[in-house]
């Protein structure tokens, strides 16, 4: 891989791990102190890599590069030094000289604990998400403003207002205690709950599919099952929930980026590794009595990764879905429920069903309705899909509905 390729990827890579551990060291008032050592690390690797070529490990030259400045940095701010000399250690060398603790498994601790700062009760949800993309995640700030449709300055006010609520709250970089970790686990997983659907699909992004989203959600709910005290039945839920959906990626979009229905999508570019290892993790789930909205979605999901088109299949889904509203109802999930009812029971009755939710406003709904209509009444299929048509907000939307429209063939 050649520098101009290079380093994007190793700050995408590194860049959180670096910030990570030095919001760990300085605290998480000194945020922007840890982004700045961490963003001038690689712009000097930008400038020496340019003139002296890659070194032999560029990850730990980064590394080096941004120990060195770290120290630099707190010999210059006499106040933070103060402050966080105390609490570094020290070097047996007989000389005073600050260590920052690059190590793998300080990395890990300090993203672990980064997370739950991060994923502060005090902070709204799409703050946390935006937090999280910026520095559990790498992302820069033109990437965080395209995945929330808006501008970089939106996204730095955004950023600046989560941090200052970090800084009035004075969130401690570090896990909950026992007694706390369940409930603001919680908040963690419906974070990154959120951060993986923006990837999977919103309504408002150019893209049907982004990834990059869903696989950086799924890094950061892995490493929560890495650790003894997160490691949670609903954690692995999640991560069930994460992979199994994964599995189907490559088959959910065509060669030109067009959305693939489930019905019409190839069995062949699933990917029977997410598969299995959503299979573990939904095992890993089963421990303990408690059942979560994570539990039922993995448990639908894994379902959607059996093609086979049979009565059986789409019952389990169907007494799935009729829990998940039981535990926590969402129009949407009452729509998508109306889908199995069609495939378990009746058309009609999934007709009825649909209909009752009136959700007009929808693109999802009146697709689902034309879809159900098809097969009784090819005019009022036409309205439906019309009518989505006018609602759906991405090209690939749009271009789906009406290629339904034209193989009603009136």
């Amino acid at each position: 891989m050649n520098e101009e390729k290079l380093i994007p990827h190793l700050f995408r890579t590194e860049y959180r791990k670096i910030v990570a551990v030095l919001c760990k060291t300085f605290g998480i008032e000194h945020i922007e102190t840890a982004e700045d050592i961490a963003s001038d690390t690689f712009l000097q690797a930008s400038e020496t890599w340019g003139i002296k070529g890659l070194p032999e490990n560029p990850a730990a030259w980064l590394y080096t590069v941004a120990k060195n400045k770290t120290k630099n940095y707190l010999k210059r701010d006499k106040i933070l030094t103060d402050k966080i000399i105390p609490q570094i250690k020290y070097q047996a060398t007989g000389t005073e000289k600050t260590e920052i603790d690059l190590s793998e498994a300080n990395i890990k601790d300090s993203q672990l604990q980064m997370m739950f700062a991060v994923c502060h009760p005090s902070i709204a949800a799409e703050a946390q998400i935006a937090l999280a993309l910026r520095v559990l995640c790498g992302f820069g700030i033109d990437e965080i403003a395209s995945a929330f449709l808006t501008n970089k300055e939106a996204i730095n006010k955004r950023l600046f207002r989560a941090k200052e609520k970090l800084r009035a709250e004075n969130i401690a970089v570090a896990l909950p205690s026992p007694d706390e970790i369940s409930n603001r686990l919680d908040i963690v997983l419906r974070t990154l709950y959120l951060l993986y659907n923006e990837g999977y699909y919103t309504s408002q992004s150019e893209k049907v599919l982004r990834k990059e989203l869903c696989y950086e959600a799924m890094r950061l709910t892995f490493l929560l099952t890495e650790n003894e005290q997160t490691n949670l039945p609903q954690v692995n839920a999640l991560m069930a929930l994460m992979s199994f959906h994964a599995s189907r990626f490559d088959a959910r979009t065509d060669e030109n980026g067009n959305l693939v229905l489930y019905d019409e999508q190839d069995e062949l570019l699933w990917n029977l590794q997410l598969i299995q290892q959503g299979a573990y993790f939904l095992q890993q789930a089963s421990r303990g009595n408690q059942l979560t909205k994570y539990h039922l979605e993995a448990g639908i999901a894994y379902w959607h990764t059996r093609k086979e088109d049979t009565k059986a299949k789409w019952e389990h889904i169907l007494q799935l879905y009729n829990q998940l509203l039981t535990l926590e109802y969402s129009p949407i999930i009452a729509l998508n429920r109306t889908y199995a009812l069609s495939k378990a029971n009746s058309i009609d009755e999934a007709i009825i069903e649909a209909e009752k939710l009136q959700l007009i406003q929808s693109h999802f709904y009146h697709t689902l309705l034309g879809e159900l209509y098809k097969h009784r009444n090819k005019e009022k299929a036409a309205f439906h899909f019309s009518a989505a048509l006018q609602l759906a907000k991405t090209p690939e939307d749009r271009q789906l509905i009406q290629r339904k429209i034209e193989t009603l063939h009136l």
